[in-house]
């Protein structure tokens, strides 16, 4: 279904196309771009869509688009963010990205846009209240005649025969004429409109694509005016734009091509700075009172201050729901610590001991409950681990948390009676076994179910030490999770440590907005509240989503001198600022921003200041401030002295911290980062930084490195993991030379930063982000930031970006998701793309791999909402992320391939001669056993023909049976003795004479079914001196793609006559086989169903055996219609060498279950038997889809030795038989022999034997054929030869036509299988195709034939000598001193000789092994690829990918995939296609299409149709799910 072109009119057209979602496959999106020459585009959407799209976005975005005043456009820009997690974007940064992409703007990008079926993904609800398109009907009849209509002029334009590109030009690029046609973003001249309107319709024609004479190869050309050509030019032109590093000059090793790691630039920015010294914060006060440890402060406070609040709930609202007091959380934690100890187990056997370790598992709306259970563990001596409320089996990253769950040896959770409750749980009322997850005791800590500690009981409350208070879990890059043991004196030095630098003073209030079971949250908002007696206001994740203010009305409301935020609540109070005039932030002393340390913060922080600086907010209260898990606490910024000066920014150069070099940027301000101080190292503490890899080495100056901090206050180990502790927490910096600098530990932070002038810390980015390209290292965060800075707005979803690298071909890429909106547009959404690759090219000097956009709230979520982004990364490579827009650029950012290959010119045939000579290589020639020794049988030595054999059997053996044909049930549904075939052949032959009025000479075209029909008309055909050219009948429910390649051969034959039964007859004349061909021009058609009784006077006979037999017509897999000239001495030949390789005689059975029209197939279904006098069990391959079991029961029930098939044929059996066998014994198989002309497809015979070993089949049984268009049987596996080898050779040196031996196993190996053994009298000789010298062993080249039974041309109506001479009677160059002649098979092979024997005596043998067809391969980098090998590797990468083909096109490899799973899986092929490719072949793909299923051309043979599938794609008849374009 095509658009349809009429507009309803009063419909804005940017409506329908920017809103509609269309279910219907196929294109109706481009009507749109179509259209849009013609019409005027109104502005912007409709604005009943505005409304809605802006209810879907946060409350807080709802700030009308329209305000003009200057802070509202302001926010305006600062509002991509929406409900970012963690991330906003800064106006400096913003400013940089649009001057990047401006300056871009000058060189206008055309980037092809994807191609994109749009039932393929299905939005989320905007399309809810979308109108129904009106004009989207093409059923209305107007429309459709218009369709026709257009289709019949593009028809037209397709006929033309200069509308096809010559083949002469198939290696320049495309004709651009329309190239510029659809550069997205400009608005579209008239001029390429007509062009654009044929570009957009499919094309349903195949009679122009097939009605071609038939020697010339379907022409690779394509019209101008298609869709893909177009986008394919769009995509050479940006690839002609110059990659940005140099390449190197590779170097390229006899075998191995070393991939060079490009050469640092000599430019690069260096550190010149002195080594820095550690740096030591101020010493930790000793004060009086401060207790000696945690819970003798909570004991304090408990038991003396009772009455005073220690922390305060509030509800879904925002509004306080309960107090703690310190009385209570003391009572509680004791009844807890009680009951844990002495409740849950025996006396005798207790549950718990003091140093176990116990889950603490509460929901984020809880604090008090969680307190209670922390202090609880604590006065117990039990270590709490806090870990999140799982919320599904399958919760993102839950498996790794169950790992740490196991390696902490946790038996035991604790939650609250309603979070129990709402956890998943199986049928019968269990709590579900989370995956990963040891089993667990749950116990619920609410207070009625705690037991009263007796009066007498007290907890142990020791001086705090060096043993584990709590674990404080943490998740690592790679997705793992690791817990950090923090010791009880640790903790305490911390608290003190936090109370002497915030200044914290008794009955203070806090508001805490952070997570209260880990990192800040947890160590202000929890532990140092109680070292102080503060009072907590927990204010919870999920009030600020539905009340964005809450945290400053608490502020307001409770005079709360200290806050504690992370920049996404500052950005959230911003959004929301208009709805609270009155709220004052005076009270506080201390806003602390606990990721000060992102790129992002200053802006945040800079934007908060000046909004709420009006409601007495003071300047010197912001304080920055960086924390680790491991290190805790790293430094934090003082509260300021009001009046005294701000501390200062640093304007760092990106490209000198890619290099991890401190310079402050002055050259270009678009790539600079602000980053502000996070203050001082912690009281207590020192700092030192050491390079990031390798030898903790410390740096100089002026160079960026991990801060390692060494205090009491940090943790102490990872739990349970000694290794990666060592390297973490005991790290001892060393100096230039090597030496260690003190003996004092370091613990690692994974934070990268500087202390800049005045001991202030400054933090550029974690560990954990850090992106090494090409030896430049990059910040994810920044990345992130970049792109929120691209005007995201209106494709990113709440600005969720995640960027992360793989490693692909040595080296890392940069990958960039991001969410998408429901109601983006695709040109959007494109734009956006085509910009974030821009602006980070500009900004960052690297090039992203590959950026993809998935659907809203799809990625997978951290507990708190942010993107788990390990998750992503493995979602990403597994192929399950299902992007619904994705752009892959690995033209630009793969740039350490190695160099192509050039060919050495000058090198002669005979110089390799004789430099094979030297070398003690031999020639590369094999022969067959030779035929002048091999007596045969008298009687079949006097008969030169097959009629006359034909009639001899006749009257010696008149009711031998010949053959057998079977039906689907495997009964026999007609048999042939000698005799009937004479008679039947004798009237068939009459009925030439009589009814055709034919001349012995003339060709005659046999349309049968597989059967004995076809064989009867053959003989007759033969007996009137006729020559029989044989077709595969068309089918009737395909006529039109079947019936024009009949017509075709009927028409180069120039038959003068069809044989047909009347079924057939009826359909060539038929309706709708007029709708496909012209069948009045048909010649004359004979049924032959019921034939008259009538003496034949004579048979003719020949007068020498090299007039034509038969023709033999085939479509090659390259789309190539050829007929080829059987003499009659050439089908006596080839019999008798089949007959002599096989030992075939009148006693024998064999079973065929093949095609009989073409090649080997049909010698062995209608010419054998005749000649051998065995008989053939004839088993029609269709009838196996109907009856699966039919050829192999068949095998088994007549005890059949030899059997032959295709394989397709193989192929059916192996996926559907499974193992059920239904009581088959293969047994008695001696050879099982498949026929094809191509490389053995070795793992299906492997599966095959190894599927069918245990009903007896032999492994040996299985072998291949081999024959071409010029010799239908090079090579077929005798009964008595040796069987048949395997090699492994090396795919690196194949590319280079070598062949190199290597082990099984060895890497980027290849199995080749020999294809069969050489038939006697056969020779063949490997030959440079180019040179046309022979080659030595080592080498692949072109294999040559010489046999008696090589055809003797081509058939064609121009009789083409020069092509005929080139293909069936050449010459080697030099070095053949008998002058023999040879046929070029087209194949490309090599041989060996193998010291196996055969049964005959002590032969050496000379396997022959076919890798492949010449016209196949495809030239890439100076290199030589076999597409099967390429589809080999891209076969394995997915499990939905059923089918894959590749092409070439204008020097760009096209990947074609079938897509078997649900097409929301079709853009995750994309990357790992492109990703196998590359890795195991050196090659970039150029163009990714993904099909359905069945959507590649398969011939008779089984063979891929690539050719075909190249006209149909660069025609636009594919209609694919999505075509990517590899930038």
């Amino acid at each position: 279904a095509g658009g349809c072109w009429c507009q309803e009119e009063g419909e804005p057209l940017a409506h329908t196309a920017l809103t509609r979602d269309i279910t219907q496959k196929g294109y109706e999106k481009k009507r749109a771009k179509l259209l849009a020459p013609y019409v005027p585009q109104t502005q912007g959407v409709d604005p009943a869509l505005q409304k809605e799209s802006r209810t879907q976005t946060p409350a807080p975005a709802a700030a009308p688009a329209s305000a003009s005043s200057s802070s509202s456009s302001k926010f305006h820009r600062a509002r991509s963010g929406g409900a970012r997690d963690e991330r906003y974007r800064s106006d400096i940064h913003t400013e940089a990205v649009q001057a990047a992409l401006a300056k871009h703007k000058e060189q206008k990008m055309a980037l092809p846009m994807p191609t994109k079926r749009r039932s393929t993904f299905v939005q989320s609800p905007a399309d809810a209240c979308t109108p129904p398109d009106t004009s989207s009907a093409s059923e209305d009849e107007g429309s459709l005649r218009r369709q026709a209509a257009l289709s019949a002029a593009l028809h037209q334009s397709l006929q033309n025969a200069e509308s096809w590109i010559n083949r002469s030009i198939q290696g320049s690029s495309t004709s651009s004429s329309a190239s510029s046609t659809l550069s997205h973003g400009e608005g579209k001249g008239t001029s390429g409109s007509l062009a654009d309107v044929f570009a957009n319709t499919r094309i349903a024609t195949t009679s122009s694509s097939s009605a071609r004479p038939a020697t010339k190869s379907f022409p690779p050309g394509v019209p101008v005016s298609s869709r893909v050509s177009t986008k394919i030019q769009q995509l050479l032109n940006t690839l002609k734009r110059p990659k940005r590093p140099p390449l190197k000059e590779f170097f390229v090793d006899d075998f191995e091509e070393i991939v060079e790691v490009p050469q640092p630039d000599p430019n690069q920015p260096k550190p010149e700075g002195r080594q820095m010294t550690p740096v030591k914060g101020e010493p930790l006060g000793v004060v009086c009172n401060w207790p000696p440890a945690l819970e003798a402060a909570l004991q304090r406070w408990g038991t003396t201050q009772a009455k005073c609040p220690c922390l305060t709930a509030l509800d879904v609202t925002g509004k306080p729901v309960y107090t703690l007091t310190y009385g209570k959380l003391w009572s509680r934690s004791l009844k807890l610590a009680y009951t844990l100890l002495n409740k849950l187990g025996t006396k005798n056997e207790p549950v718990l001991k003091p140093g176990d370790r116990v889950a603490l598992v509460y929901p984020n709306n809880d604090p008090v409950m969680f307190m209670v259970a922390f202090y609880g563990c604590l006065l117990a001596e039990v270590i709490p681990v806090p870990i999140e409320v799982p919320l599904t089996r399958k919760d993102a990253g839950g498996q790794q948390i169950g790992f740490l769950l196991g390696s902490c040896g946790i038996a035991l959770a604790l939650t609250t009676e309603v979070c129990l409750k709402g956890l998943p749980k199986t049928q019968n009322g269990e709590i579900v076994q989370f995956k990963g997850w040891p089993r667990l005791k749950w116990v619920v800590t609410d207070s009625k179910y705690l037991s009263k500690s007796p009066k007498d009981w007290q907890p142990n409350i020791s001086a705090a030490g060096t043993e584990p208070a709590y674990i404080e879990y943490k998740t690592s890059k790679e997705g793992s999770v690791m817990g950090v043991t923090v010791s009880r004196i640790a903790m305490l030095s911390h608290c003190q440590a936090l109370s002497q630098a915030c200044n914290y003073s008794e009955g203070e209030t806090i508001v805490n907005v952070l997570d209260f079971k880990k990192d800040a949250g947890l160590w202000h908002g929890i532990l140092t509240n109680v070292m102080n007696k503060l009072h907590t206001i927990s204010v919870p994740y999920s009030v600020m989503k539905t009340c964005p203010l809450s945290w400053v009305q608490r502020v307001h409301t409770h005079k709360a001198k200290v806050a504690l935020v992370k920049c996404r609540d500052l950005h959230w109070a911003m959004m929301a600022h208009r709805d609270q005039r009155d709220v004052s932030l005076s009270s506080l002393r201390m806003l602390i921003v606990t990721d000060g340390a992102n790129p992002w913060s200053v802006s945040s922080c800079d934007a908060f200041l000046s909004l709420f600086q009006s409601h007495g907010l003071k300047p010197e209260a912001i304080c920055p401030c960086a924390t680790s898990p491991e290190a805790m606490t790293i430094a934090i910024r003082r509260p300021g002295v009001p009046g005294a000066p701000l501390p200062g920014r640093a304007i760092l150069s990106m490209n000198g911290l890619s290099f991890g070099v401190i310079r402050v940027n002055t050259e270009d301000k678009n790539s600079a980062l602000t980053v502000q101080d996070v203050g001082h190292v912690m009281p207590g503490g020192m700092m030192c930084i050491v390079k990031p890899d390798g030898p903790p080495q410390l740096c100089k100056t002026d160079e960026i490195g991990e801060i390692c901090v060494s205090s009491r206050a940090g943790g102490m180990m990872y739990f349970g993991l000694a290794g990666l502790t060592k390297n973490t927490f005991e790290v001892i910096p060393v100096n230039s030379a090597g030496s260690p600098v003190g003996d004092v530990p370091f613990v690692r932070s994974g934070l990268l930063g500087f202390v800049g002038p005045g001991s202030l810390v400054f933090v550029v980015g974690k560990m954990d982000g850090l992106l090494t390209v090409s030896g430049r290292r990059h910040n994810a965060d920044d990345i992130v930031a970049t792109g929120l800075a691209v005007e995201s707005i209106k494709t990113v979803y709440r600005g969720r970006i995640a960027v992360f690298s793989v490693s692909v071909f040595y080296d890392e890429r940069i990958v960039v998701v991001a969410e998408q909106r429901p109601d983006a547009s695709e040109e959007d959404s494109f734009q956006w793309m085509s910009r974030v690759l821009q602006a980070i090219d500009s900004i960052h000097q690297v090039g992203v791999y590959c950026l993809a956009l998935v659907p809203a709230n799809t990625l997978p979520k951290t507990p708190l909402g942010g993107i788990h982004i390990s998750q992503t990364k493995q979602h990403f490579l597994e192929g399950s992320l299902h992007p619904c827009n994705i752009l892959m650029c690995p033209h630009t950012c793969v740039t350490n391939l190695p160099k192509p290959r050039q060919k050495q010119p000058g090198v002669g045939p005979a110089s390799v001669m004789v430099g094979n000579l030297v070398a003690g290589k031999r020639i590369a020639q094999a022969s067959g056993r030779d035929l002048g020794q091999l007596e045969d049988n008298d009687l079949v030595k006097k008969h030169q023909f097959l009629t006359e054999v034909l009639q001899w059997r006749a009257q010696a053996t008149p009711d031998h049976p010949l053959f057998l044909l079977l039906n689907a049930k495997g009964t026999t549904v007609c048999t042939a003795t000698c005799l009937q075939l004479h008679k039947k052949a004798e009237r068939i032959a009459s009925v030439l004479c009589d009814k055709g009025h034919l001349n012995a000479g003339d060709n005659v075209v046999l349309l049968y079914p597989p059967g004995i029909e076809l064989i009867t008309a053959f003989y007759g055909c033969l007996y009137a001196g006729c020559i029989p050219v044989t077709v595969r009948p068309p089918h009737a429910q395909s006529l039109t793609a079947t019936l024009p390649t009949v017509r075709m051969i009927v028409e180069v034959s120039k038959a003068a006559c069809i044989l047909t039964t009347q079924t057939l007859m009826r359909l060539l004349k038929s309706r709708e086989a007029a709708a496909a061909v012209d069948v009045k021009t048909w010649p004359t058609i004979i049924d032959t169903d019921d034939l008259p009784r009538k003496r034949l006077s004579q048979i003719y006979k020949p007068p020498t055996s090299e007039m034509l037999a038969y023709l033999d017509f085939s479509v090659s897999t390259t789309g190539m219609l050829t007929g080829v000239k059987m003499s009659h001495a050439a089908v006596s030949g080839l019999c008798r060498a089949i007959k002599l390789q096989c030992e075939l005689y009148s006693s024998r059975q064999i079973a065929i279950c093949l095609d009989p029209y073409c090649g080997l197939g049909f010698v062995l279904w209608c010419l054998c038997s005749v000649y051998s006098g065995h008989q053939s069990i004839l088993i029609p391959p269709m009838e196996l889809e109907s009856n699966l079991f039919l050829w192999l029961s068949t095998v088994s029930q007549y005890k059949i030795r030899d059997t032959f098939c295709s394989y397709s044929v193989m192929e059916l059996c192996t996926k559907g038989l499974g193992n059920q066998s239904r009581g088959i014994n293969l047994s008695c198989v001696r050879t099982c022999v498949v026929v094809a002309e191509e490389r053995p497809r070795v793992s299906l015979t492997h599966s095959f034997s190894k599927l069918f070993k245990d009903i007896g089949l032999s492994s040996r049984a299985v072998s291949t054929t081999f024959g071409s268009r010029v010799n239908v049987a090079i090579c077929l596996q005798g009964t008595s030869g040796p069987d048949p080898t395997t090699v492994y050779v090396d795919l690196k040196s194949l590319r280079h036509d070598r062949v190199r031996l290597v082990e099984r196993g060895a890497p980027q190996s290849l199995l080749l299988s020999e294809s069969g053994k050489i038939l006697p009298g056969v020779k063949v000789v490997i030959v440079n195709p180019e040179t046309k010298g022979p080659l030595g062993d080592s080498h692949l080249g072109e294999i040559w034939v010489n046999s008696p039974h090589t055809a003797s041309g081509y058939y064609t109506i121009y009789d083409n000598e020069t092509l005929q001479a080139d293909h069936f009677n050449t010459r080697l160059s030099f070095g053949d001193a008998a002058q023999t002649l040879w046929a070029r098979t087209g194949y490309l092979g090599f041989v060996r000789r193998t010291e196996l024997t055969a049964a005959s005596g002590g032969m050496r043998h000379d396997a022959l092994y076919v890798v492949g067809a010449l016209d196949e391969t495809l030239e890439l980098r100076g290199l030589r690829y076999h597409p099967i090998d390429i589809e080999t590797s891209v076969s394995r990468t997915h499990r939905s990918i059923a089918e894959c083909a590749v092409f070439t096109w204008t020097n760009l490899l096209v990947v074609v995939v079938e897509l078997c799973g649900c097409e929301q899986e079709a853009l995750d092929l994309v990357p790992l296609v492109t990703n196998v490719v590359l890795e195991e072949h050196y090659l970039i793909v150029g163009v990714v299409v993904v099909v359905d299923p069945g959507v590649i051309p398969i011939n008779s043979r089984g063979e891929k149709q690539r050719m075909h599938l190249r006209d149909s794609f660069l025609a636009d008849q594919l209609d694919p799910i999505y075509v990517a374009y590899n930038m």
